[in-house]
């Protein structure tokens, strides 16, 4: 029997919690006490880890509802509907382990996750590329996809600098993630002279769901995504989605869960100052000061500047260095609309080749327009509204604005250019969020992004804008590093940690 793996690829690797320290500090309180700073999936897996090691918790969200980016909220349409809104579409890949292993706390047999079954991409004036019906293993899924792919064509493969396109399946990390300090997305494939009519495929899926400009993304995160959802696991490029709003499917479960677990979970409560005690940490905060031995900072780049900025007792003049340098990606716009007509007509049939509506539609070359989600496939509260009302309710998302100036408008004018019948459509309600805090993952020197550690052993950093050694991101770099900020705590104080998984570490043509 191969040994057990939390999905489906036998080499995906487990990273085993740190050992209790051997003697723990003296100082070491009987029963711990954490502040964890921030609602959203890095705060709630470093609270869900602290908590279930017997460890006081006390979780503070500024917003009134837990996720962080990731998160729901209530709205009324003009008619009176009570309906939901978020920050947009997110896709829970099969290798992340680690917020599967979080989302299982509260969701044993993961029912509140729905698969989808393609993640078409549709080039503007050009052709369609679908994900489904392929081999999942390495090196056969890339070669099916190549097989299959209309933006792959033998002229174009034959002009690929073979020796440095061995480098996507020669990794090894964290080394890689180094290796390409200063290089961008788009110089990577510039090096492997990347067919020009497959760009939008590598760069668009990748760069742009990180917010990020391809000329600002880093390059070694760029390898890192083709190594865990390309050339290096056996999970494959498909994913799932909640089946509900996030709130009701995912954070709300987890927050009641903390709670039963003896953990205060405070939303709508904004965290203000941090100032050393000779115990721990005072956290003032927008309902009065809190006490703690420790802290997790799981913020924003933009809140976690702001938190070192106004304590100087904390880090190193290198450190907080590193922090005030971190930068915000550009800015990104959700565009939803809950239309009084159904999805219909010839041109809702054209993604990726099958029938019916595409839950999901990433676009290339639609101007500001990135994807296309339509959420009463899916999402139980969205479904329900659309067979009360006839209707339909469509997102369109702009992953990286240049421009915000009339933007909603652009999105929704090239949302009409794929479906037309959305032009005409009757508009009952609809929402407009631009935002500008997810954290930019640029060319800069891996080393000196943050890491889960600080120099203060009371406060430690967990959240998608903290280094991690780990082949993963976004969500799942978020979760991760919430793991490991629990286990460093937990580890110094004589408690036992959580192991960790990731896809493999090394390609499979790595040399030793």
């Amino acid at each position: 029997m191969r040994h057990w793996t939390p999905g489906r690829d036998p080499r995906a690797v487990r990273h085993p919690g740190p050992a209790p320290a051997a003697s723990p500090a003296s100082d070491a309180p009987a029963r711990p006490s954490v502040v964890v700073v921030g609602g959203g999936i890095a705060g709630l897996a470093a609270a869900t880890g602290l908590a279930e090691r017997g460890v006081s918790v006390r979780l503070l969200e500024a917003q009134a509802t837990l996720g962080g980016r990731v998160r729901a909220w209530p709205v009324t349409l003009p008619g009176g509907d009570r309906v939901t809104m978020s920050r947009g579409f997110h896709a829970f890949f099969r290798q992340y382990y680690n917020l599967r292993a979080l989302l299982r706390r509260a969701d044993p047999a993961l029912d509140r996750l729905v698969a989808i079954d393609d993640y078409p991409l549709r080039l503007a004036d050009g052709p369609t590329d679908s994900f489904t019906h392929l081999p999942l293993t390495p090196p056969w899924n890339l070669i099916g996809f190549v097989a299959k792919s209309p933006s792959f064509t033998l002229a174009g493969l034959a002009k690929v600098n073979v020796k440095a396109a061995l480098g996507l399946v020669s990794v090894e990390f964290p080394r890689t993630f180094g290796d390409l300090d200063g290089v961008s997305a788009a110089e990577v494939l510039d090096r492997l002279n990347f067919p020009a009519s497959a760009r939008h495929l590598a760069l668009e899926v990748f760069a742009r769901s990180f917010f990020a400009d391809p000329r600002e993304f880093s390059g070694g995160e760029l390898l890192g995504m083709f190594h865990t959802y390309f050339v290096g696991s056996s999970e494959g490029l498909l994913f799932d989605v909640p089946n509900d709003d996030y709130d009701t499917a995912l954070w709300a479960p987890l927050g009641r869960r903390l709670e039963r677990l003896g953990a205060e979970v405070a939303t709508g409560v904004r965290v203000e100052g941090l100032t050393r005690t000779d115990a721990g940490v005072r956290v003032a905060t927008s309902a009065g000061d809190v006490e703690a031995d420790a802290v997790v900072l799981a913020v924003d780049v933009a809140g976690l500047r702001r938190l070192v900025a106004d304590a100087p007792w904390l880090g190193t003049p290198d450190w907080r260095e590193r922090i005030a340098d971190l930068r915000n990606a550009p800015p990104f716009g959700v565009a939803r609309r809950w239309l009084g007509a159904p999805a219909g007509g010839a041109s809702w049939g054209q993604s990726g080749g099958q029938s019916g509506v595409a839950p999901f539609l990433g676009t290339s070359g639609y101007g500001p327009l990135d994807n296309l989600s339509r959420l009463d496939a899916f999402e139980a509260g969205a479904a329900a509204w659309a067979s009360r009302t006839g209707g339909t309710v469509i997102e369109a998302h702009g992953y990286a604005l240049a421009d915000t100036t009339n933007a909603r408008e652009r999105l929704w004018a090239e949302a009409s250019r794929i479906h037309p019948e959305l032009a005409d459509a009757p508009v009952l309600g609809e929402q407009w969020l631009v935002a500008d805090d997810c954290p930019l993952v640029d060319t800069s020197p891996w080393r000196r992004r943050p890491e889960v550690a600080t120099p203060d052993r009371r406060v430690v950093l967990a959240g998608d804008l903290v280094r991690c050694d780990f082949p993963v991101a976004l969500m799942e770099r978020a979760a991760t590093t919430g793991w490991q900020a629990a286990n460093a705590l937990l580890s110094g104080w004589g408690r036992r940690g959580f192991d960790l998984w990731s896809p493999p570490m090394r390609g499979r043509f790595t040399r030793r």
